[in-house]
């Protein structure tokens, strides 16, 4: 059962902290798997399971991708030195719920000569990627979907189907603008999967596992961007460009491009469909900052400074869900703060800086947090 791998994979020790006891979710969740084993057959009660995760997954998705619509719009503001949101309630909280409920009453305009299953099928394919990434990464102690003992390499497997829905949304749109932007997303995505793929490497090797709870689980004397040397800083900072470049934020925005190409891949798109593709984009954003917290900064582990006893106490009274939840909008916050301080790079300038730049080092930090781990030199 669901609730069973994840009550397995996360009981708690005897000799375990009482906060590890106290905030684990195990026991929440193996309690319903075992009322609903009472109540119904086994096959009734996984179909159970699944719906309830679903559902939970579908409330999550929108409530943080009309939050982060938002705090962008906010943090743009204030780096522009402006207001933003305003009017509608307080601090303008309810803009973006006003701009959904418009987006979903929007007329869906027919695409003439466009290819009607592919244009209409695109949207579910980025959303439905999104979804299964987020299936696999722990919110908190005992709270996820799945534990897979492959968890990094399955979230970067299908994230990278995302660029899927790209490709089929502007080569079905019969418009040219849509077409070369989905070809930027292409060799985009393409070139910047390596330098994410290898730069999460780097800290599999230092963990030794690429099960994403025992990411989390070693990282209990430290964080892996603090343990890790060097190169585990380095790591984290390609990361967070070649995440950025490849959930086509600004300025590696060239798949939309506004002012060349209209709106690139989503031009033709409109209503509910067009507000897929826009959650989506947040979405992903979320994704990659939630591996990023969980990867190099502890995930739902609290900050911990050597021997000082009463601080470590007072930072184990914080729920392990506030310390992820804290450490991927930070991430986020460094993402926004990126996109609205650089201006967009030409096609020629992104590729450069991957190909050139961004995998050589890549693979020589590769190399050295291989000859650190050998060593045992790490903290």
């Amino acid at each position: 059962m669901l609730f069973d791998i994840v009550s397995a994979n996360s009981a708690p020790l005897p000799s375990e902290p009482w906060w590890r006891v106290f905030y684990d979710f195990s026991s929440l969740t193996q309690s319903i798997n075992t009322s609903l084993n009472d109540a119904m057959s086994p096959f009734w009660t996984t179909v159970t399971e699944m719906l309830i995760i679903g559902v939970l997954f579908l409330l999550f998705y929108a409530v943080v991708g009309l939050f982060l619509v938002y705090a962008e719009r906010k943090v743009c503001a204030f780096m522009q030195n402006r207001l933003g949101p305003n009017r509608v309630g307080p601090f303008g909280i309810f803009q973006t719920i006003a701009d959904l409920v418009k987006l979903l009453f929007v007329e869906l305009i027919p695409i003439k000569n466009a290819d009607s299953f592919l244009f209409n099928l695109a949207p579910f394919i980025v959303i439905i990627a999104g979804f299964m990434a987020l299936a696999a990464i722990p919110f908190a102690m005992g709270l996820h979907a799945i534990d897979l003992n492959i968890g990094v390499l399955y979230v970067i497997a299908v994230s990278a189907m995302g660029v899927i829905g790209v490709l089929l949304a502007g080569w079905s749109s019969n418009n040219k603008y849509s077409l070369i932007g989905a070809m930027r997303s292409g060799a985009q995505i393409v070139s910047y999967e390596l330098s994410v793929g290898l730069s999460i490497i780097t800290i599999v090797i230092l963990a030794g596992s690429m099960q994403l709870s025992e990411i989390v689980e070693a990282q209990r004397a430290g964080w892996f961007i603090f343990r890790g040397h060097i190169p585990a800083f380095i790591a984290f900072i390609i990361f967070l460009i070649s995440s950025t470049a490849e959930t086509n934020r600004g300025p590696f925005d060239l798949a939309e491009a506004e002012s060349e190409l209209t709106a690139g891949y989503h031009t033709e798109y409109s209503g509910i469909k067009f507000a897929f593709f826009f959650l989506a984009e947040y979405m992903n954003m979320f994704i990659v900052a939630s591996i990023a917290a969980t990867v190099f900064l502890g995930g739902w582990m609290p900050f911990h400074v050597g021997n000082w006893v009463g601080f470590n106490i007072i930072m184990d009274f914080i729920p392990p869900f506030f310390w992820y939840i804290g450490k991927t909008f930070f991430v986020i916050f460094l993402m926004m703060w990126f996109k609205w301080t650089f201006p967009r790079l030409r096609i020629d300038q992104l590729l450069t800086l991957e190909w050139k730049f961004l995998l050589p080092i890549n693979l020589v930090n590769v190399l050295i947090m291989a000859f650190i781990v050998l060593m045992g030199w790490h903290f």
